[in-house]
């Protein structure tokens, strides 16, 4: 890709789309997310690296990422992996344990992701504000947030998914009898 087409916009590559105009094509969900979070990891240089690297060498994947400062001197690091791999990211905690130097580790089954997905997403402001207003007015917690250019994306109590889905298909005026897209976590479907 040349200089010139790396700074063309959603719109300049597919004019029918008009100037950047947000096509959000659907919702999004998956079923099979859990949440780990590995507490009091010392807050130092390449701490996050050590963490993932181990579990990267134990071939899990990982998607969503937040690491937050915990009490002085430390952080907790939550990140979400695929339920059918929940088994082995323990037997890594446990076993890199004195390694990694963490004081804790707990992981939640309960939870689920739900996203709006399209094109124009990046440069049109609130969609956001229009995805989290939502969930927020349907009373759902939202536990992790991740974006990029094509997607927003929650972590939502596994109990509040399908309303999160409901929703966000109304905000957005998505016809409620759309094939939604089910995302298949560490399957490969």
């Amino acid at each position: 890709m040349s200089n010139n087409e790396a700074d063309k916009s959603m719109g300049d590559l597919f004019p029918d789309l008009g100037p950047e105009a947000p096509v959000i094509s659907g919702i999004a969900h998956d079923r099979s997310e859990a949440l780990a979070t590995v507490r009091g990891v010392p807050n130092e240089p390449g701490m996050a690296a050590k963490v993932f690297t181990e579990l990267a060498s134990a071939g899990i994947n990982v998607d969503m990422i937040v690491q937050a400062g915990a009490s002085v001197g430390t952080a907790d690091i939550s990140f979400t992996v695929p339920e059918a791999t929940v088994k082995q990211v323990q037997d890594v905690l446990l076993d890199k344990h004195e390694e990694l130097g963490y004081r804790s580790f707990d992981v939640d089954t309960n939870v689920g992701k739900v996203a709006v997905v399209g094109v124009g997403m990046k440069t049109h402001s609130g969609l956001a504000a229009k995805f989290f207003n939502a969930l927020s007015e349907k009373g759902i917690n939202v536990l992790m947030i991740s974006t990029s250019e094509i997607r927003i994306a929650a972590l939502v109590p596994l109990e509040q998914l399908d309303d999160a889905v409901r929703a966000l298909h109304t905000a957005y005026g998505l016809d409620a009898d759309q094939i939604e897209a089910v995302v298949y976590g560490g399957t490969g479907r």
